[in-house]
């Protein structure tokens, strides 16, 4: 049976899916009840369009394949512009080199712009400059970073 995918907004229904294992594939998640995840959801949604998760789901099986974040950043420079910052993005290993995290990065991408973004920007590892460079971001400087107990 062949795969389909579709990219779309988190729902709260996806924890069941995978959501909290494959951002495991990213980075330390932690292990996250349902309790917690449907309070940081709820916290997340009362951020309206300026903060948004998507994921791909490969609709067959009902799993998780991808997902990102967005950020709207509120600035005073460029006449009171907005940035928008692009966090987490993801493809769980069983499902790369599909083009699904082109695809997400260009949702969110969509997103910033149509919010009125001037840009939109990411952090990112040596290893995948090679990579959002194919998703049309262009190399800007050094990643710093200071992290807290």
């Amino acid at each position: 049976m062949a795969e389909t995918f579709k990219i779309r907004r988190l729902e709260m229904s996806d924890k069941r899916k995978g959501y909290i294992e494959l951002l495991g594939q990213l980075s330390v998640s932690g292990s996250v009840t349902d309790e917690e995840f449907d309070r940081r959801f709820e916290e997340i949604s009362l951020y309206g369009e300026e903060h948004v998760i998507c994921v791909i789901e490969e609709e067959t099986s009902g799993k998780i394949a991808a997902t990102g974040s967005a950020m709207i950043e509120k600035k005073f420079l460029r006449n009171c512009g907005k940035a928008g910052h692009i966090e987490d993005v993801v493809v769980d290993s069983r499902f790369r080199g599909k083009q699904l995290g082109k695809k997400v990065v260009e949702f969110l991408s969509d997103h910033c712009k149509s919010m009125g973004c001037y840009k939109v920007i990411l952090d990112c590892s040596v290893e995948n400059k090679v990579f959002y460079e194919k998703c049309g971001l262009v190399y800007k400087g050094v990643h710093m970073a200071k992290y807290f107990a």
